[in-house]
């Protein structure tokens, strides 16, 4: 009786673990593809005048652990850090250094993004908030390949 408790214990154990493991590889896959920035807090300039041509992307690859994207004039790319829902963008990223007149979404977009400490998806997956502390920073809708 003793070794069919232990073999139950250790088999619910390993259920567990494995459910945890499911559900964060589940949050961070839910990330892979790219998303279009549609809200970002903070300046006084509206976001259209923020970003009248083009509006910022994220690509995220979570198999390769990469993000990239267009911050509205400039290419990027960088080392992906993700545990849980938590992101850390403040690792240095690779900056395309194409001249933009009047840009200053770029340069907003860029510095946001270091301050993102976490993010969320939602139900249907198609937004992407990036959160710093407990404040929605940036909003991202899921682009259709």
């Amino acid at each position: 009786m003793k070794k069919i408790l232990t073999l139950v214990f250790f088999s619910v154990m390993l259920l567990a673990c494995t459910a945890s493991k499911n559900k964060k590889n589940n949050a961070a896959s839910q990330l892979d593809g790219t998303w279009e920035l549609n809200y970002i807090t903070g300046p006084r300039i509206t976001f259209d005048g923020l970003y009248p041509n083009k509006k910022p992307t994220i690509n995220f690859d979570t198999k390769e652990n990469r993000v990239s994207g267009n911050n509205s004039c400039n290419s990027y790319t960088g080392k992906l850090i993700i545990t849980d829902n938590k992101i850390d963008f403040t690792q240095p990223m690779a900056v395309t250094k194409m001249m933009c007149l009047d840009n200053q979404g770029e340069q907003v977009y860029m510095t946001t993004l270091q301050k993102i400490t976490s993010f969320d998806i939602t139900d249907d997956g198609k937004t992407l908030n990036f959160i710093s502390g407990d404040i929605a920073m940036m909003r991202f809708s899921k682009k259709e390949k």
